[in-house]
C-alpha cells in the first residue's frame, strides 16, 4: 500500500506539469496538427504550472497593496535614494580623502569633491534611468501580450482564470461565475490577469523619473557631506572636520538601512562606517604615498 501523501496530488502535480512544460511546443511544426492544438498545449503548461506553484499570487504582494504601512517600494525611489547617499557618501569621501592625502591645496581638494559631486550624481541618475526604463518596458511588454492573447484567445483566458480560483479553493460554479463576470469587461480581465498569471501591478510599474532624480539628490547629498568643511576651512582642521562628518554620516545612513531593513541599526551603522573608513583609508594612502613621490621626484629649484 502506499504511503500517505506519494499519490496525492500535491506529489504528481509537479511531475505533470514539468512533462507538459516539456511538450509545450510540440505541435508548433507539426504539418498534421489539428488547428489550435499548439496553443491548447501551451496553455496546458501554463496553466499547470501556475497550478503547481500553488495558483496564488505572492502574499506579501496582496498584504503591501492593502497595508501601505508595510515597507515597499515599487516607484524605485527608495532603493535609488538609499543607495543613492550611500554611494555618494563613501565614494565622494574616498576621493576627497585621496586627494587630501596627496598633500594638495585646499582649491584642488575642494574641486575634486566638487567634481566628483557633480560626476557621480549625473552618472547615477542616468544609470537609475535607463534601468528603470527597461524595467518597465518589460512589463509592459508582458502586459500586452497578455493583452493580445486576451483580445485573440478569450476561451483560452477565462479556462485560466476559472483554474486559477479554483485552485484557490473556489468550487467550479462559483469560479466560473466569477471569471464570467471578469471577462465581461475588457479592462477589469485585464488588469486581473496582469496581476494574478504575471504577478503584476498595472498600476506601479516603476517611474524612471523618480528613480532618476531621487538618486540624483540622493547621491549629491551624501556627496556634499565631505566637501562641506573645504568650503570654510582648510589645513588639518578641515581634514578632521571632513573625517567626523563622513563617518557620523555613514553610521547614520547604515542606521537608517537597518531600520528600513528590519536590521540592528547599531550593527548596520558599524557595519556601513567601517566599510566606508577603509575605503577613504586606502585612498587615503594611496594619495600620499602618489603626492610623496611627485614631491620627491621634483627637480629642486
Amino acid at each position: 500500500m502506499p504511503a500517505p501523501g506519494r499519490l496525492s496530488v500535491q506529489a504528481v502535480l509537479p511531475l505533470i506539469e514539468r512533462a507538459e512544460r516539456a511538450d509545450a511546443g510540440i505541435y508548433d511544426h507539426e504539418p498534421d496538427a489539428l488547428p489550435g492544438m499548439a496553443a491548447d498545449e501551451r496553455a496546458h503548461a501554463r496553466t499547470l504550472a501556475h497550478l503547481a506553484g500553488g495558483g496564488k499570487p505572492d502574499p506579501v504582494a496582496q498584504i503591501a497593496r492593502r497595508e501601505r504601512w508595510h515597507r515597499g517600494d515599487r516607484s524605485g525611489a527608495l532603493r535609488a535614494g538609499v543607495f543613492g547617499v550611500s554611494d555618494g557618501l563613501v565614494s565622494n569621501t574616498a576621493l576627497v580623502m585621496g586627494f587630501a592625502g596627496s598633500g594638495t591645496s585646499r582649491t584642488v581638494t575642494l574641486l575634486a569633491g566638487i567634481a566628483g559631486l557633480l560626476a557621480g550624481s549625473f552618472s547615477m541618475a542616468a544609470g537609475e534611468y535607463i534601468s528603470m526604463s527597461s524595467q518597465r518596458e518589460m512589463y509592459q511588454r508582458e502586459i500586452a501580450l497578455e493583452q493580445a492573447e486576451l483580445e485573440e484567445k478569450p476561451e483560452e483566458e477565462r479556462a485560466e482564470l476559472v483554474l486559477i480560483y479554483r485552485a484557490k479553493g473556489l468550487p467550479r460554479p462559483d469560479a466560473e461565475r466569477l471569471a464570467d463576470k471578469i471577462m465581461a469587461d475588457r479592462e477589469v480581465a485585464l488588469d486581473t490577469l496582469a496581476r494574478e498569471e504575471l504577478g503584476l501591478d498595472p498600476d506601479q510599474l516603476g517611474s524612471p523619473w523618480v528613480a532618476a532624480i531621487s538618486s540624483l539628490l540622493a547621491f549629491a547629498t551624501g556627496a556634499f557631506v565631505v566637501v562641506v568643511p573645504y568650503l570654510v576651512g582648510s589645513g588639518t582642521a578641515a581634514l578632521g572636520t571632513a573625517i567626523g562628518l563622513a563617518l557620523a554620516a555613514m553610521f547614520g545612513v547604515g542606521a537608517a538601512i537597518g531600520a528600513l531593513n528590519g536590521r540592528s541599526p547599531i550593527r548596520m551603522g558599524l557595519r556601513q562606517m567601517l566599510v566606508g573608513a577603509l575605503a577613504a583609508a586606502v585612498t587615503y594612502g594611496v594619495g600620499h604615498l602618489i603626492g610623496t613621490h611627485v614631491s620627491l621626484s621634483r627637480p629642486k629649484s
